[in-house]
């Protein structure tokens, strides 16, 4: 590869990580803190890596990861609805019911980007919400916007523990920037959960926060595990490419568009929000989140850029032509 500034969506695989070298940059969704393997070849790359998912906003919040978010939760539920059907393992729940017939339950952990759209086209549908949040302030803005049509939920061990247990579909829609994500569903919980129940882990991408969660594929997306049905897609968003593109478009043209104008050092040095996306750089971790998650320790991104400036590459060159030969 000679780019020197490199997009990509996903999370570039092991034949691409051995192409990474000194002086290139890729921008892309990275998620480290649950893939030490990959996190150690962009390490040993010597290039700078900036991830999506830790890109902040001037108005807060995750602005790259938001679009897919916001993909990825509304899918959730169309992906769980098909998952319950009785071909598919799933206890033949029609989520909005029918007249004379109750509608499924659906459990969402976690009330932000992900599990408000979740929320959105569940209570569309008609069927019955429930959001748990650990967020006093999420749960009141969710209230604030869906009204009666969701019922939030304080988040703590023993409330999950309830609504897991009497859920037709449960969707996993936790965040931890930058970090693994926290196991909120055991194992032991899941095998008390109804059978044929469906878990949707939205959150698969950093670690998953269910137990019996693994990543799957579109092309074999679910599995069966404690007689639940598990749809654990590391990539729901590229089941509709087309919406996902435009949508990713959009959200990160402004940021691709600085750094081939300013320059990437420069570009970071402007932009506190880009710097915040900074997660590899001359071999060593910038973000705090990713490192502890790696149990590694994270450089601070400003030090970083001053150092780079004053002695470009020394360290990944040297572990790069070290790598070569």
């Amino acid at each position: 590869m000679q780019s020197e500034l490199i997009v990509k969506v996903k999370e570039p695989q092991a034949v691409e990580r051995k192409r990474l070298r000194p002086g290139q940059t890729l921008f892309t969704y990275l998620h480290l803190a649950p893939d030490l393997e990959q996190a150690q070849d962009v390490l040993d790359s010597g290039a700078t890596c900036i991830a999506y998912e830790t890109v902040t906003g001037a108005a807060g919040g995750l602005p790259l990861l938001r679009s897919m978010s916001e993909v990825a939760g509304r899918m959730s539920i169309q992906a769980g609805a098909r998952a319950l059907e009785r071909e598919a393992g799933g206890r033949g729940v029609l989520l909005p019911g029918v007249p004379g017939v109750a509608p499924g339950k659906v459990v969402i952990l976690g009330g932000g980007v992900v599990g408000a759209n979740a929320a959105y086209v569940a209570a569309g549908i008609g069927a019955e919400v429930v959001v748990i949040d650990r967020s006093v302030d999420v749960l009141r803005r969710l209230n604030d916007r869906f009204g009666a049509r969701v019922t939030t939920v304080l988040g703590n061990a023993d409330t999950t523990e309830q609504h897991v247990l009497s859920a037709d579909l449960v969707i996993g829609a936790v965040l931890v920037a930058g970090a693994a994500a926290p196991r909120l569903v055991t194992r032991e919980m899941v095998s008390r959960m109804q059978r044929g129940a469906v878990i949707v882990d939205v959150a698969i991408d950093q670690g998953g926060c269910v137990e019996t969660a693994r990543p799957t594929t579109h092309a074999d997306p679910i599995y069966v595990t404690e007689g639940v049905v598990h749809y654990c897609v590391a990539n729901m968003p590229g089941a509709v490419p087309r919406t996902s593109t435009f949508a990713l478009n959009n959200a990160t043209l402004p940021f691709v568009m600085a750094l081939a104008d300013y320059g990437i050092d420069d570009a970071l040095r402007r932009d506190p929000h880009l710097q915040n996306g900074l997660n590899v750089m001359a071999g060593q971790l910038t973000n705090r989140a990713v490192a502890e998650a790696l149990g590694m320790h994270a450089q601070a991104p400003l030090a970083m850029l001053e150092r780079q400036s004053t002695h470009p590459a020394i360290w990944s060159a040297r572990e790069y032509a070290n790598k070569k030969t």
